[in-house]
């Protein structure tokens, strides 16, 4: 069966109520177009998993997606709480598991190298002990101090957003780099997002760039603009004022839903929604050129 096919269909056909997801990348390449369609196909019942749940986390939980939240940091980036999400915690109405950073990537590198669970040096962060029973000490078997452990993540599936990717999977992408690398390997299932779809010669061309290959790719879409109000490191910029546009939206329930209807619900596709933004904000977007120095890799 052909990889390449349209984001509607992958979340269709590889993301199923009750599953366990995992949207990846910090700050940047954060897949907010799966997100959304996973919100407009009413998804329910999932364990949404993620480092920094950022904003597609408190949509998805507004529209009714989640039954669990599994984190580390939780917050709007540089603004402030995420209001939903932390109103459905104080609530009750949302499961919840909480790490450090460092553990929740040991989590997706045991998932990923097929181990029970990851050591950790002791932190200081001992609240979290005593929070979280999943995480537990160990005595040390070399004679050392006890070591924390946390169970491996091998989430149901792994969203991915990346530079460039070919036909089959294999996956450029450059920037700041977070956990995308061990998530695609420890996911079941893997549906990556992509600015470009680009020739194998090309993904080729520079094989230390290829982060993830294509043999733990389940789907790969052709999503332009899928990563906006986040960025794409050299497609888009940033779009703070979005990142401070949704800590006033999200102080009302009749405002999220408001939005949701007219920015999710409301429209097809993400280019769609890319078009719906408008020129101004477009052109604000708009990064200038800065090629990397080449790279010769010799005659093979």
């Amino acid at each position: 069966m052909p990889k390449l096919t349209p984001l509607s269909e992958a979340i269709s056909a590889h993301v199923h109520d009750g599953d366990t997801v995992y949207a990846a990348g910090f700050t940047h390449l954060i897949p907010f177009a799966a997100g959304h369609e996973i919100i407009r196909q009413g998804k329910r019942d999932l364990t949404l998993a993620r480092a920094t749940p950022d904003l597609i986390y408190d949509q998805m939980i507004a529209a009714g997606c989640a039954r669990k939240l599994v984190f580390s940091y939780m917050g709007n980036p540089g603004v402030g709480s995420l209001r939903i999400a932390r109103s459905e915690l104080e609530a009750g109405r949302l499961e919840w598991e909480e790490y450090s950073h460092f553990g929740m990537i040991s989590r997706l590198q045991a998932g990923a190298a097929g181990l029970p669970f990851m050591p950790m040096k002791q932190t200081a962060a001992t609240d979290l002990e005593r929070a979280n029973p999943q995480i537990r000490r160990i005595t040390d078997p070399y004679g050392g101090p006890d070591l924390i452990t946390v169970p491996a993540l091998n989430p149901d599936v792994a969203v991915v957003h990346v530079q460039r990717a070919d036909s089959e999977g294999n996956a450029h992408l450059w920037g700041i780099i977070g956990e995308q690398k061990e998530v695609a390997f420890a996911a079941k299932r893997v549906i990556l997002t992509a600015e470009e779809i680009v020739p194998e010669a090309t993904i080729r061309s520079d094989p230390n760039r290829t982060l993830i290959p294509g043999v733990v790719v389940t789907a790969v879409c052709h999503v332009p603009h899928a990563s906006h109000p986040s960025y794409a490191q050299g497609y888009y910029d940033r779009d703070n004022e979005f990142y401070l546009r949704w800590d006033a939206i999200s102080k009302s329930a009749e405002m999220t839903r408001a939005w949701l209807d007219e920015w999710v619900y409301g429209l097809k596709d993400r280019d769609h929604y890319w078009q719906k933004l408008g020129p101004e904000i477009h052109e604000r977007l708009k990064v200038a050129p800065r090629p990397s120095a080449p790279v010769d890799y010799g005659q093979y």
